[in-house]
């Protein structure tokens, strides 16, 4: 006799974010998948990944949020770093083996010095166990088989780089970086600018863009909680847009930017610290998203739009 088939679980149409404090061991992706089946979400995405080995700040986008995950891509990102000095590791992290092997013969103030110097635009090779991909391949499909390939420097900035603790021979640090800087290939590259190499043996991200850990929650507590308290971790959709200036509109400009035109920005207010900015946040009278537009020559041209705002709020 066939067993009955157990009833499926409704999914929700919700919209927010989820500022999740990624636990170490786990992928970006699975990550998701727990987050998305504990809130039941019907549509939900992050926003790049963070590697198993890495903890910390990773958002989560449900429904309409997922329409600005972008955004948070291109985002500058910070994090706490630990690099030991005086191995390579063929990963240049503590998963990969040990490569080669040096003396530690530096002190704090040639640290202070070498951090000192990756500050600003620097060049980066990325490393070969990364998902760039090279003729459809990822790269560390190569490195697996034993193979290197040729991979170009990449410009990317170092906004800051400050020293938290040196421990010889572990240090660590706070870095704040552009997108697509890898801080394992910069602890590397720090260790060779040392003399004596270096691999990374602990990584905490803890912010990306204007979004910080502060009020970020873990998968263990969202899985110990109630569906109402789940929901009320959630952040508004704007939480993404928050470095945007805002323009509210009347209820006739509303409805025409609902549906698509263009309306002049000389009938307009745009607040905010960059009131200039190429992109604005857009509201109703009422502080209702609408979604995001783009202002020059005179016109505020709708980008994307908010079709449903049921945020937790």
């Amino acid at each position: 006799m066939t067993a009955p088939q157990r009833p499926r679980v409704p999914r929700r149409a919700l919209d927010g974010v989820l500022l999740l404090d990624k636990p170490i061991g786990l992928s970006s992706n699975d990550a998701l998948i727990r987050a998305k089946r504990l809130y039941l979400a019907k549509k939900a995405g992050h926003t790049g990944t963070l590697d198993p080995l890495a903890t910390g700040l990773l958002p989560l986008c449900f429904g309409e949020a997922t329409k600005f995950s972008q955004d948070l891509l291109e985002a500058d990102k910070t994090y706490e770093a630990t690099m030991r000095l005086g191995i390579r590791t063929a990963t240049g992290d503590a998963e990969g083996d040990a490569i080669d092997t040096r003396a530690v013969t530096c002190d704090e103030a040639a640290v202070q010095t070498a951090l000192r110097r990756f500050l600003g635009e620097i060049v980066q090779v990325p490393p070969m166990y990364s998902a760039l991909k090279r003729d459809g391949k990822p790269l560390y499909e190569y490195a697996r088989a034993g193979q290197t390939v040729e991979r170009e420097g990449r410009r990317v900035t170092i906004h800051a780089l400050e020293l938290i603790e040196c421990a010889l021979p572990d240090v660590t640090f706070r870095v704040t970086c552009s997108k697509g800087t890898y801080v394992r290939t910069l602890a590397e590259d720090i260790g060779e600018a040392l003399g004596c190499g270096a691999h990374l043996v602990a990584l905490r991200r803890t912010g990306v863009g204007a979004l910080t850990l502060e009020h970020s929650v873990t998968l263990d507590a969202l899985s110990d909680a109630t569906q109402p308290e789940r929901d009320a971790w959630l952040q508004p959709v704007d939480a993404l847009l928050s470095t945007f200036p805002q323009v509210h509109l009347n209820e006739d400009d509303t409805r025409r930017f609902l549906h698509g035109q263009r309306l002049r920005l000389s009938t307009l207010t745009i607040t905010g610290a960059a009131v200039n900015a190429p992109r604005v946040r857009v509201y109703a009278a009422q502080g209702r998203l609408l979604g995001v537009a783009r202002q020059g020559e005179g016109v505020l041209a709708p980008e994307r739009l908010i079709v449903t705002t049921e945020t937790n709020s």
